[in-house]
């Protein structure tokens, strides 16, 4: 049986790390139309170079090239059993043309897992996030075993404090995402959730495919649920 699932979570709800779990235990790979656009940029063929004049004007990626895109992966023999979909589709249209598209091999949408998550508890996991040269993650509000966070004031007070944070025994800083670091640019992330994400919620419930899962439990709770959803599902 082929899985198609799609992941959706607010920023902070995990959807990285279960979709690895998902991709290395069910042996399916997870398709990210961003990983998918930056692709592009290495490609020659007519899609990739289309796209590439697109992003190169600055204007977005339609609906019809970001479907093609992704028809283009779904062909590719590594995603014939099925794939994790992250950021895809971004809305109704591109949600009934994967539908389509799908039913046309005979396949469809498993489900639709739906990572929930409280969108205080999500800024303060995005806000607070820094990452170690390993990639391994800490955050100032929920995991400081092994390093020193701190507010940092700026020596005239001309900025706001800055986050920074260091291996204990260790005088290198950690990491922290540019767009992490803002709260304006982090509230935006959550509100463009909110506005793009909830009509097509709304729109897979309505299916009976939405699948939800309580994303504020530990990463091994996370796992446990997922797996028992798609366990149900095969």
């Amino acid at each position: 049986m082929s899985l198609y699932i799609i992941l959706m979570g607010v920023q902070g709800a995990g959807k990285g790390v279960q979709a690895k779990f998902i991709e290395e235990t069910y042996g399916i790979p997870q398709v990210s139309t961003g990983d998918l656009f930056r692709a592009m940029k290495t490609r020659t063929d007519e899609l990739a170079v289309k796209v590439q004049n697109i992003m190169a004007s600055g204007q977005l990626v339609d609906d019809d090239t970001t479907n093609a895109i992704v028809v283009d992966r779904l062909a590719q023999d590594d995603a014939q059993n099925g794939v994790i979909l992250d950021g895809y589709p971004r809305n109704q249209a591109q949600a009934e043309f994967l539908e389509k598209h799908l039913a046309e091999k005979g396949d469809k949408i498993n489900a639709v897992i739906l990572l929930e998550l409280d969108y205080f508890i999500a800024f303060k996991r995005a806000f607070g996030r820094v990452t170690d040269p390993s990639g391994e993650s800490y955050n100032y509000y929920y995991k400081t075993d092994g390093v020193t966070i701190e507010w940092v004031d700026h020596p005239d007070n001309a900025f706001p404090p800055r986050l920074k944070a260091t291996l204990d025994g260790s005088d290198q800083e950690l990491k922290r995402r540019p767009d992490d670091a803002s709260a304006d640019a982090v509230l935006k992330r959550i509100d463009t959730f909110v506005e793009t994400t909830q009509p097509l919620i709304d729109y897979f419930d309505g299916k009976g495919i939405i699948k939800k899962v309580d994303a504020d439990q530990s990463i091994e709770a996370v796992t446990a649920d997922i797996k028992t959803v798609i366990d149900e599902l095969k």
